[in-house]
């Protein structure tokens, strides 16, 4: 509140202590949804050039069916690709910044050589090996059960605002 000259001002900037809790849930609702963009980025194998070198490092991966390979470099003096002898992967035109990722799916497991198009007179090769996925466990059996059919939720997102809108309605008017 502000005081002019005996009279009290009420702040139409001041935020209730509820409004402050539902925007901490919507921005906990929001990073958490990019976790798992990040949990898969971190399985990647990361392939980068020693262009002092003219080598991939490392030359040599082993990676699983589902993993991802990515090439990554930026800012190089010579511009530089990654492609599959067997025409698996292309990284695309040689360049000087590149990001370029690529998944094993399953059924790919084998050993791929890959080579810098421009470079590989040089000795700029690399080998990638995939090995299969890991088999899931054994299923059991499962015994019939009855299926009960439930209202549909709403979903967090969904609930949340409503919430917010709750705590905004039932603020007091103010005359």
């Amino acid at each position: 509140m502000v005081w002019e000259s005996n009279t009290c001002i009420e702040n139409p900037y001041r935020v209730s202590k509820v409004m402050k809790y539902v925007f901490f849930a919507i921005v906990l609702l929001l990073l958490s949804t990019g976790h798992a963009a990040a949990e898969n980025a971190s399985t990647d194998v990361v392939i980068t050039v020693d262009s002092t070198n003219l080598r991939f490092n490392p030359s040599e991966v082993t990676l699983q069916e589902g993993q991802a390979v990515r090439f990554v470099w930026g800012g190089q003096a010579l511009p530089h690709n990654a492609v599959a002898k067997d025409g698996l992967f292309d990284s695309g035109e040689p360049s000087r910044d590149v990001d370029y990722r690529f998944v094993f799916e399953n059924g790919t497991a084998g050993d791929y050589e890959f080579v810098c198009e421009p470079h590989e007179s040089f000795g700029m090769v690399g080998t990638i090996t995939v090995e299969p996925a890991p088999l899931p466990p054994p299923a059991e059996v499962v015994e019939e059960v009855e299926v009960v059919e439930e209202v549909p939720a709403l979903s967090l997102l969904s609930s949340i605002t409503m919430l917010a809108f709750v705590a905004i309605l039932r603020r007091p008017v103010e005359e």
